[in-house]
């Protein structure tokens, strides 16, 4: 495999503390042996690869998936849990400029039937996913921030038809959201889970149609119509790559330079007592995030630990790790002084992945006209992965998915400078942090 990080990214150190590995059991799939045959094999165990195969099954396709590790091994399993709108970071005026406001909209509209599906997966599935939250709140870590909120309300409302609760800084005590912050924006849609349950869930139903899932089956090698493992084939007429951030420039070559991954840490405390809660004046299960573009994002689980995220790695070593998890400690030690001496039980990292137009990617890989991709969710995966996978589904058994919006269907453009294109990071990582810095 040639991928564009160490090792030590793809290896069991970042993982190392993920508390969602405590909290569900995730089916455990026999390892690949020998040669298999079906109509369409998946690469890739998260929200995407599980997604097309439970609607494919229900298609009437037959399935083979194949996971180089365990199910959820890469960010389906050690995400955040946040079930939100997203899976691009275009800004409005850029789309309008390169698509024009209708194609826009209905890309936002896609990010709202994202969520929406999720919801009704857990509802037909009947899966207990520790569900919480209604919606999602952004929270002004800056006056300037702050000036832009009723903006940002218009916005929603026109992108997704919903009006946002504007909350003054002053209000927000009474909202059980005290901190650092100087006003906020509750969106309606939305809601936090455990990923790991919802992992499982999909894993469930996809295995009772008929779907043959094959654990720690690394692919080495995607042909037009055949997926090699070190221990077996899968004959197939259509093949979906699944990959997303844990991608590799060579399996296959088609996905060479068309993401970018990006590092993400979590940390969660041991459960907070009622007392604990009142003295930091956090009260509230809403999940959050801030304004930065290096952004925070944290939430109250049902259980009262308190899960507390940021992006922003860009090494690959097991001292750039513990430099990250540092850093989230400190971070949220900062925002939330309260809890400066609750013990920090978990932490750990993952990948998220980018496009180079910020969009994410659904649709066939240059070249190879049996073989689908999708991927590059930027960090909000759960909804769009998910969806992105039902498009995959639909676009094999060729039931035009009426609902993919253009913006998502247009080619991948390869980032610049090839395997070594990480080097475009840190130069945007600085001109992020300067500008979070902007009050």
């Amino acid at each position: 495999m040639k991928r564009i990080f160490a090792d030590y990214a793809y290896g069991a150190g970042p993982r190392d503390g993920c508390w969602w590995d405590e909290t569900a059991h995730v089916p455990v799939c026999p390892k690949l042996e020998g040669e298999v045959v079906c109509d369409v094999a998946i690469v890739g165990g998260g929200f995407t690869g599980l997604s097309a195969a439970l609607h494919l099954a229900r298609g009437g396709a037959s399935v083979v998936l194949l996971e180089a590790h365990a199910l959820g091994w890469g960010a389906s399993g050690r995400n955040g849990g946040f079930c939100c709108l997203g899976g691009g970071m275009a800004s409005d005026s850029a789309l309008d400029r390169r698509f024009g406001k209708v194609a826009r909209l209905a890309w936002r509209q896609c990010e709202k039937a994202a969520v929406d599906l999720v919801d009704r997966l857990i509802s037909e599935l009947n899966l207990d996913v520790d569900r919480h939250s209604n919606g999602e709140t952004c929270l002004a870590h800056t006056p300037r921030a702050a000036r832009s909120l009723e903006t940002e309300g218009a916005r929603t409302l026109e992108n997704y038809g919903v009006r946002p609760e504007i909350i003054a800084a002053d209000d927000l005590a009474a909202h059980g959201m005290s901190g650092p912050f100087h006003g906020a924006f509750t969106n309606p849609i939305g809601f936090g889970l455990n990923p790991r349950k919802y992992l499982a869930g999909l894993a469930t139903a996809a295995t009772t149609l008929g779907v043959r899932i094959y654990g720690q089956s690394q692919t080495t090698r995607v042909e037009p119509t055949r997926v090699i493992t070190p221990s077996g084939t899968v004959q197939a007429e259509r093949i979906i790559v699944a990959t997303n951030g844990y991608s590799s420039e060579d399996i296959p070559s088609a996905m060479a330079g068309l993401y970018m991954p990006a590092q993400s840490t979590i940390i969660v405390t041991r459960p907070l007592r009622a007392a604990e809660l009142q003295s930091q004046g956090w009260l509230t299960d809403q999940m959050a995030y801030d304004t930065r573009h290096l952004l925070h994002y944290f939430r109250l689980m049902p259980d009262q630990r308190f899960l507390f995220g940021m992006r922003g790695g860009l090494a690959a070593s097991v001292s750039a790790e513990q430099n990250a998890r540092s850093a989230v400690m400190r971070d949220f030690r900062h925002m939330f002084p309260a809890w400066s001496d609750v013990d920090i039980t978990h932490s750990w990292s993952g990948l998220v992945c980018l496009a180079r137009n910020l969009l994410p990617y659904v649709g066939r890989l240059p070249g190879m006209p049996h073989v689908l991709a999708g991927f590059a969710y930027h960090g909000n995966g759960v909804a769009m992965g998910t969806l992105t996978g039902r498009f995959l589904a639909d676009m094999v058994l060729e039931n035009s998915p009426v609902d993919c919006p253009d913006v998502i269907r247009h080619p991948a453009r390869a980032f610049p400078f090839g395997t070594k294109r990480r080097v475009v990071m840190p130069p945007i990582y600085a001109a992020f942090q300067a500008r979070d810095w902007i009050r």
